[in-house]
């Protein structure tokens, strides 16, 4: 037998990081990678192609529960982080 503490329960399901506040999670690639990134991302106008393509591929159900950006990781790579560029 055993005994249960209150409040503490068993989950079959993943746990997931919490996402800080100004952030979102999205996964990324064939292996489904998992990047957090600002929600500023979402302004950016190539970033705005990415949602489109998943939109036209995923629609709104997507796999992970989370957004699915349909590019593979290097690209996704090489995009953000010309975000984090700062021109003088």
């Amino acid at each position: 037998m055993g005994f249960r503490l209150p409040g503490i329960r068993k989950s079959s399901s993943k746990v997931v990081d919490e996402v800080p506040k100004g952030y979102l999670a999205v996964y990324v690639g064939d292996q489904m990678r998992r990047f957090v990134i600002p929600v500023s991302y979402l302004n950016q106008p190539s970033f705005q192609e990415l949602l489109c393509q998943a939109e036209e591929e995923f629609g709104y159900n997507h796999p992970m529960g989370g957004l699915t950006i349909p590019c593979c990781e290097d690209a996704f790579l090489e995009l953000t982080s010309r975000f984090n560029v700062k021109f003088h």
